[in-house]
């Protein structure tokens, strides 16, 4: 579980912030969780997160990150809203097509909590930009559906040992994990060996749209707790969802000896 002070937002550091009064009230509901409280609430207001994909899952998590309290968030994405995202991808509307997506979901953020500061990068990022920016982070949120990004990013990762929550949706299924770079637990290459090159796309089998809510809210919340150190994470636990049985079953992921990545 990650939960060390290495990568806690509210580290001893000069330039950490306290909560206004404003603030205090905001996240009244939150601070009255004993895992969480003042000081578990400070940590999420100085926090700095990546989101990589601002699609379905990217607006799903992205909202309730923003709505918890998380300080700075940076979302990364080249695309446009066409109008064939407005079934899911919930920060965007008919106003917004042809729009950038990080700019049409910062504008829906920047909305629902003037206090968290929202970032845009409107581009593709070769591997050193991406690493960059991922170690300028405390956490990396990957709600990207390309196979080669999703590498990209588990590589600038582990190089500079940020946690990851990965997650996917396709159809009326889902699943989430977590790789926190510790020295016996898998990353997503070692993932990601188990099932070959062919990973289908949203066009081709579909989506339902809460099936992207409910596991993009997932994605958000194992963030937060990665974030606070609280409760057990699903590192080396893979989570599937089954929308159609309203089932989740768990899988056990292993490092993997020969992983080009971490092993």
């Amino acid at each position: 579980m990650f939960g060390s002070d290495t990568h806690q937002a509210s580290k001893s550091d000069p330039n950490t912030e306290t909560l206004s009064d404003a603030e205090l009230l905001r996240y009244d509901r939150q601070i009255a969780i004993k895992a969480i409280d003042i000081k578990g609430q400070e940590k999420l207001k100085n926090a700095k997160v990546l989101l990589v994909g601002v699609g379905g899952l990217g607006c799903a998590a992205s909202q309730y990150l923003v709505v918890a309290g998380i300080g700075n968030l940076t979302l990364v994405d080249f695309d446009v809203v066409s109008e064939s995202n407005l079934q899911r991808q919930i920060l965007h509307d008919d106003n917004d097509i042809h729009k950038l997506k990080v700019i049409s979901a910062k504008q829906a953020l920047e909305k629902l909590n003037s206090y968290s500061q929202v970032d845009i990068l409107a581009t593709k990022l070769n591997d050193e930009d991406m690493a960059v920016q991922i170690a300028k982070h405390d956490l990396v949120i990957d709600c990207t559906d390309n196979v080669v990004v999703r590498e990209q990013i588990n590589r600038a990762c582990f190089r500079h040992q940020i946690p990851l929550v990965s997650a996917a949706a396709i159809r009326m299924e889902g699943m989430v994990t977590v790789f926190d770079y510790q020295k016996e637990t898998p990353c997503y290459h070692c993932f990601s060996q188990l099932f070959g090159e062919q990973v289908l796309s949203c066009v081709e089998s579909g989506i339902l749209a809460p099936v992207v809510g409910i596991i993009g809210s997932m994605q958000s919340l194992e963030a937060i707790k990665l974030l606070l150190g609280i409760g057990k994470s699903l590192s080396g636990r893979l989570l599937f969802f089954d929308a159609m049985t309203m089932e989740c079953r768990e899988m056990k992921l292993l490092k993997q000896a020969k992983c080009n990545v971490c092993g």
